[in-house]
Order: structure tokens, then sequence, then C-alpha cells
């Protein structure tokens, strides 16, 4: 395997029953290079340990005053610094490669696993912990893998070489070959104190890591209600843990840092004390004594790779146990799931989900209304079929009758698009933006317009980065941070329009931008999905009063169903829910004169729906603010 050839056309099957299976699995993945990196790995070794007896022959021809022998060992000293920079550089050249390919071939797995699970993942399991696995923790799989064959170079070359002195000199060879296991055993008892130290810091960065972004995301508001200096020193709190728990961490390496050079040291010392009383005497020759010395000293540095063997395993088996965890999520399915079959036209029809008694008909705008913003996501999600809804029992969703999760997984994708509430916009240009899978059938041009972006792109030609004042052409960066969150809302509709999918679902589509865009944007949507199947979960009146139907769904449960008008007028709860007054309050639809009062004022339910949407926004986050910070004082 070579970094070219990546990515791999099939990452393959992960072993995800735990995380040192997933090593293992990993390892087996890439013998090839693993074999590579061990020969060329043992070849470097080998030329480093023969270079004590080259230096030994010479030292011997110097006493014996033999030129032919020093001129031969001249020869073998270069022979062996060739074949040593050689093997190193080869080593280092395999080493990085499989480094790269198992860290691709874990991010890889990632990827198809995302893609699979889609909005489900992060319900399951921290977004955190997603990112963690899919940036450091691959490299500390990576680092492990590659190590792996580096180590075993070093341990084959330490029993050759012991059993080689044994055989070369035996009384100094039994000395070596009696100590070197001591040596390398003796950090074992080490390892799960420092593997106990590194999670402990590990797991308090990470929470330090998750204290820092919510202090920066509610700076705006933690600063209304004056509470940045509170959180500001709990952040210090934590960070002063982490760096506590990095010192421990680093104190216990240290120590078996310090035990590899230490012993090696003393047996370093006590076979040159050993040696001396042997030539003094002359049961050993002083070359003899040289060769031992100097292979001694080489034994330094396999002993240092069963030390980053150690740290590497111990740092990369939470980190395998983390994307095992991850890889072995599954999308819960009927038993009988045929969702890999060949795909074939998408069904048409009504959307319904038998568990809420939702009903979308087909060709209609349907609008939702839900008194928890949560559950109206949980319920768009089950209408896209991306939430597990066979794992509490529940039956599918279904559009045409036909049930989603039993659909070919490509064919339930374009046939039901689900657009959340905070869509992401990816960087790239606006036009790359917009060249998504779609039927053809609506624009660019036709969405953009739907979805009133003329101002977005009249901002967007400004900036364009060839100065062409194409808007199609202008740079979009990483999640529309350039843009305002009403731009961002409108290109993202935009795109989803595009798609033109049989059934779409919007979630808040015009939650950031104001009445008189909104009441647009509404009548744009309604006439360009004319003939397909719509629901919009929103609770605006603007966007309710042209919907050709309303659902109220309280509790998971549909409430009731008919127009706008008639709902605010005869039930209250949903009275309540859209336009934010209780009973008591006096809303001038109670009591009306005959022909009046059909409809809200549309002025003053604009005027309502900007203040109250901002004052209840803030007053709620605000809210949510004190009480954690009253908890924490």
């Amino acid at each position: 395997m070579h970094i070219r050839d990546l990515p791999f056309a099939d990452p393959g099957r992960p072993d995800v029953r735990s995380g040192p299976r997933f090593l293992l699995w990993l390892g087996r993945s890439q013998v090839g290079g693993q074999a590579k990196a061990m020969l060329w790995g043992t070849a470097n070794m080998a030329s480093v340990a023969l270079f004590p007896l080259a230096a030994g022959l010479a030292v011997q021809a110097v006493v014996d005053r033999s030129g032919t022998r020093l001129a031969l060992a001249a020869g073998l000293m270069l022979l062996l610094g060739v074949s040593m920079a050689l093997a190193d550089m080869m080593l280092h050249r395999v080493s990085v490669t499989n480094w790269i390919t198992a860290a691709a071939r874990v991010q890889q797995l990632l990827a198809r696993k995302t893609a699979e699970l889609g909005a489900t993942l992060t319900r399951r399991v921290a977004a955190g912990e997603v990112v963690a696995v899919s940036t450091g923790d691959v490299e500390k799989i990576g680092w492990f893998v590659e190590s792996v064959s580096r180590f075993l170079a070093a341990l084959f070359t330490t029993l050759v070489l012991c059993v080689s002195l044994m055989i070369y000199q035996p009384v100094l060879g039994l000395v070596v070959a009696a100590g070197v296991p001591v040596l390398a055993l003796a950090v074992l008892p080490l390892l799960p104190h420092a593997t106990r130290r590194a999670d402990e810091q590990r797991e308090k960065a990470g929470r330090a890591t998750e204290l820092a972004s919510d202090t920066v995301a509610g700076l705006r508001v933690l600063r209304g209600i004056g509470g940045e200096e509170l959180f500001l020193s709990r952040y210090r709190h934590a960070s002063q843990e982490v760096r506590t728990a990095a010192v421990r961490s680093a104190r216990m390496w240290a120590l078996i840092a310090a035990v590899q050079v230490v012993l090696p040291g003393l047996l370093l010392i006590a076979v040159v004390w050993y040696g001396v009383r042997l030539v003094r005497e002359g049961r050993i020759e002083v070359g003899e004594l040289v060769t031992v010395y100097g292979v001694v000293s080489f034994l330094l540095l396999p002993l240092r790779h069963f030390e980053e063997i150690a740290q590497a395993y111990s740092f990369s088996r939470p980190s395998a146990a983390r994307a095992a965890r991850v890889l072995g999520l599954e999308r819960v399915a009927p038993p009988d799931d045929d969702r890999g079959a060949a795909s074939g036209p998408g069904p048409r029809g009504d959307l319904y989900d038998p568990a809420s008694g939702l009903l979308a008909p087909a060709g209609l705008l349907t609008a939702v209304v839900c008194g928890d913003p949560d559950a109206a996501g949980r319920l768009a999600d089950r209408l896209g079929g991306h939430a597990e809804g066979s794992a509490d029992g529940s039956p599918s969703v279904l559009l045409g009758g036909v049930a989603l999760d039993e659909l070919p997984l490509d064919v339930a994708r374009e046939a039901v698009l689900v657009q959340d509430k905070d869509p992401v916009l990816l960087s790239g240009t606006l036009a790359e933006l917009l060249d998504v899978p779609s039927s053809g059938a609506v624009t660019a041009e036709a969405a953009l317009a739907a979805a009133q972006c003329d101002d977005v792109l009249a901002s967007l030609g400004r900036s364009s980065a060839d100065g062409s004042d194409d808007p199609m052409r202008a740079r979009i960066t990483e999640r529309g941070r350039s843009l305002s969150g009403g731009q961002r809302q409108r290109l993202a509709l935009a795109r989803s329009l595009v798609t033109d999918p049989e059934a779409l679902v919007l979630d808040e589509p015009t939650a950031a931008v104001d009445s008189h865009t909104e009441a647009r944007i509404a009548d744009g949507l309604r006439d360009l999905r004319a003939s397909r199947t719509t629901v919009v979960f929103t609770s605006s009146p603007l966007l309710l009063d042209r919907a050709d139907r309303v659902v109220f769904v309280q509790e998971g449960q549909v409430a009731t169903v008919g127009a706008h008008a008639d709902l605010v007028r005869t039930d209250p709860a949903y009275r309540a829910v859209v336009t934010r007054r209780t009973d008591e309050e006096p809303d001038g639809t109670d009591e009306e004169p005959d022909g009046m009062g059909e409809e809200p004022n549309r002025a003053d339910e604009e005027i309502d729906k900007a203040l109250d949407m901002e004052l209840a926004g803030f007053e709620k986050t605000g809210a949510d603010k004190g009480e954690q910070i009253g908890e924490t004082a």
C-alpha cells in the first residue's frame, strides 16, 4: 500500500468488539506494510549492532599490529555505515506510510459510519466524542499500529544478539542475557499508574475544552447577565486541573524513561567491571571486551522501543475503545431489512407517521405546530427516517404506503429530505453549495428567488474573489460564518429547494429572518413546491396562514387539524402556542362582529412576532444561564 493509493476503495469491516481487537484488526489489515517495516527495522538494528564487532576487530588489529585486519575492519565499518543509512531511510519511509494508512483507514471508517447513521449519530454519541475520535484518537491509533513493526524488529534483534553473545563470549554473554529481560520487564509495574494518569489528564482536558466552548458560545448572554467573570474563574480552575494532571502524568513517564536509562547503565557498568577482570586474567582479549561493551551499549536502543510500544499502547487503547464504540453503532432496522438492494424509482404519495398520527397529503404544504421545539426536531427526524424508530417499537414512517425503513438507503434519501433547524453550509463557492444531487426540475435561480436571496446575492457579488461581481463565484467561509443568521438560513433553504425531493421537511426555516422577508418566502415556497409534498415545522403565523393545512401536535400526538384562522379562533392551546397569549389575555378573537376577525390583523401579527421572538429568546437563554450560574454558585 502506498500513500498515493489512498483513499481505500474499501476500508474493510472492522472488529469492534473491543479496543484491543480493533487494534489487532488494523494491524492485520496492513500486514504487508508491517512486514516491510520489520525487515528494514531489523536490517537497521543489525547494522548498528554489528558496528561494535567491527570496532572490536579494529582495536584487536591495532593491538596485534596487523594492517590487513585493520583494513578489513575499516571496510566492514564502511559497509555497515552505508547499510545503516539505507535501512534507516527506508524504515522511516515505510513507518510513516504505515502510520498514515492506518489513520486514513480509521477516518474512512468513521466517515462511512457517519454517512450511514446520519443525524442519529450525535443523538447516540456526543458530537465532541466523534470529533475527538476523528482527530486526536486517529493519530494515537496510527502511532501504535506503526510502532508495532519497530518493536518486533527490536525484539528479534535483541534475542539474536543475546544468543550470539553467549556463543561469541559465553561468560559475558550469560551476564547480558540474564540482565536484558530484567531491564525489559522493569517498567511493567509502572505502566498501569502511567496509563491511569494519562486517562485522567485526557478527561480533564475534555471537560475544560467543553467548558471553554460553552463559554465562548454564550459570551453575549453572559455579558448581558454579568456572568462572564464567574465562568472565566470556572475555566481557570478547570485549566489548572488539566495542568496538574499533565504534570503528574509527565512525572510518571519521566520515571519510566529514567528507569530505562539507569538500569541499562548499571548493566553496562557491571559488564565492563567484570570484563576488565577477565582481560587482566587473560581469559578474553581486549577487542572482545570492546565488542561486548558496544553490544550492551546498543541494547539501549531496542529497550527504548520497548518503552515506546508500552507508551503507545497505553495512549491508543482508550482511543481504540472510543473508535470501536462509534464504529460499532448500527442503524436499527427491521429483521428483514433489504436497504442494500438495488434502488429503483422512489415512492410517491402521502407522508404519514403512524407513531404521532401526522399526515402530510401529497402535493400540499402542511404546517406543523409543536409546543416543544425539541419535540418538533425529533418528529422532523422521524419523517426523514433519521430517528431510531424501531428501537422503541414504534413503526416506520410511510411514504405512499411504503415504509422508509424498507427502502434502499439511497432511495429513501432521495425521496425525503429534512432540513435541520440549524443547517450547515460547507465552505466553497455559492455554485458549489448549490451543486447537489437533484431532480433537475428546479434551477438554482428559481430556488434562490423563492428563498428571497436577492440581498445575499448582491452581498456575495461584491465580495467575489475574481472581481467579476458574479455571486455564484463568491466564496462562502466555513459554516457560513461570513454571513448573518438569516442569510445562512435562506441559502440553506435554496439548497434544499434545488434538490426538489418528493417530500421536503423543513424545521423552522425562517426563524432568523424578518417578518416581511418571511412572508415573501412563504409565498415563494408555496409556489415552487406546488406539486410536491412539503412539511414545515413552525409557529409563525405568516407561514401558517399560507399553509394548505395546519397540524397541531401535543405531547407527541396530533391534537387538531385545520386552517390557521379556524384553529386560532377555536383551539385555546393552539392559540397560546402561536400567539403566545394565555386564555386570560384578550386577543381580539373571541367576540367579534359577523364577517370580522376571521383572520388576525397581519400587521399586528408581524410586529408581535418580531418582538416576541427577540424577547422570548433572550429571556429563555438568560434564564437558563442564570440557573446554571445559581447552581454553580
